[in-house]
């Protein structure tokens, strides 16, 4: 049923946070995909320089993690 005046109803305003929130959890887990692949490639091509590339998959990793959890937290 359609309401009028632009107003949403609970049941919208909770469907539009879930949505949200799985487009961050979809986004989040595309991105530490990327990030291991990456990673593991950059290896492949250079092992001297494994320790510098762990270093920043890692920062890179938690980054995406964070922006995941913050999305979470406000969503709900």
């Amino acid at each position: 049923m359609i309401c009028g005046g632009g107003r949403e109803t609970p049941t919208q305003e909770n469907m539009n946070g879930n949505i949200a929130i799985a487009g961050a959890a979809l986004g989040g887990t595309i991105a530490l995909g990327l990030i291991g692949y990456k990673a593991a490639e950059a290896v492949g091509r250079n092992p001297g320089a494994s320790g510098k590339i762990l270093v920043q998959a890692l920062l890179s990793a938690a980054l995406a993690e964070g922006a995941l959890i913050i999305t979470i937290l406000m969503g709900k």
